[in-house]
């Protein structure tokens, strides 16, 4: 089969590679359809890591992707082979304390797609994974929102996370993908109102388009001043989802005392780090967020009621020979980009 992988800073190469096979019972050999490409995706393509996870080249990245079910092995009871699914990166064990209190995300032996040391990455024809990580999604769902369900599923997972919403004023900071996703599914939550800061215009734009009452430009003006004109006590939960220090200042800025600050974002840099008079003075919570916990099929149903609307988030389309291309928009923030898909098994319309 045909893979792309990372082979250097800013470099990928397209490469043969074996076809994978079905080795245990439970698992599923997946011919890749649509392929987001995430922000964490581009850390590993420009600097090579993300923290302490380091590129060993070549490696091939990517984890948001839908597929189409080819071969399933003889315990597979789930899907069929015809089904169109989407796919929850994370592969854990089952077994160990995490995964027995209800905790996978956190599981003592995940591996997660895409990720140096753990499992090669979506960006090829074919994989194989474990029954437990496909949902079947009906023929009404494109292959494209099938694979924006990982991002949203995160989404889903912070505002779960976060508790009530209905009433509260609520704040994102960064609408690309995880920051749109946040926000969808935030807004079925009822929040009494959301203020959205992104120094991207058409991004500032498509917030507006999904149910945002403010949005600002950070770098143009002081949050916290702008949001007090609207909600003058300030907000009560800020979601930060675009991993950077200016954004978490900014967050703790914008809590009222007892606000509660949930860590979507992935930052680039090793350490971050807070005001710490701020935090205690107004006694702000803050949460971190690990992928999308126990919410795959919760924004499956959600997609599928009709309740949210993910078509929005993706602005381009590439077929799979121009990978390189729509990694390197992603990398320049260019043309407006939020989600770029890269077609490989099929055309970005509904099949």
């Amino acid at each position: 089969m045909k893979a792309y992988q990372l082979t250097g800073i800013k470099s990928m190469e397209i490469a043969e590679q074996p076809d994978p096979e079905i080795s245990l019972a439970t698992e599923v050999l997946l011919r890749v359809e649509s392929v987001g490409v995430c922000g964490s995706d581009i850390h590993y393509y420009k600097s090579g890591r993300i923290g302490n996870q380091v590129v060993d080249y070549p490696f091939v990245v990517g984890h948001e992707f839908s597929a189409t079910v080819l071969e399933t092995g003889p315990d597979v009871s789930r899907v069929k082979p015809g089904a169109r699914v989407a796919v929850d990166p994370a592969v854990s064990c089952g077994s160990c304390d995490q995964c027995r209190n209800g905790r996978p995300h956190t599981c003592r032996k995940l591996k997660f797609m895409g990720c140096p040391g753990q499992i090669a990455g979506c960006l090829c024809e074919y994989v194989v994974l474990p029954e437990s990580c496909c949902y079947p999604v009906s023929e009404q769902s494109s292959f494209d929102q099938a694979a924006l369900i990982e991002p949203f599923s995160i989404g889903c997972y912070a505002v779960r996370q976060a508790g009530v919403l209905e009433g509260k004023q609520i704040g994102i900071l960064g609408a690309g993908p995880i920051g749109l996703s946040v926000l969808l599914a935030a807004r079925t939550g009822k929040p009494a109102g959301v203020y959205v800061t992104e120094p991207i215009p058409e991004r500032r734009i498509r917030a507006a388009g999904a149910g945002a009452e403010w949005t600002g430009d950070p770098y143009a003006q002081d949050p916290a001043t702008a949001v007090a004109e609207h909600s003058p006590r300030l907000l009560d939960i800020v979601f930060e989802c675009c991993g950077k220090q200016e954004a978490l200042d900014n967050a703790v800025d914008l809590l009222a005392p007892g606000g509660r600050l949930m860590l979507v974002g992935i930052p680039e840099a090793e350490r971050i780090s807070f005001a710490v008079d701020e935090l205690r003075h107004r006694e702000i919570s803050i949460v971190n967020i690990r992928r999308q916990n126990g919410c795959v099929q919760p924004a499956i149903d959600l997609l599928e009621s009709g309740a949210v609307e993910l078509d929005l988030m993706t602005t381009h389309h590439f077929p799979f020979s121009e990978t390189p291309a729509a990694f390197e928009l992603v990398r320049n923030y260019a043309d407006g980009v939020v989600k770029a898909m890269i077609h490989i098994g099929q055309t970005h319309t509904k099949l």
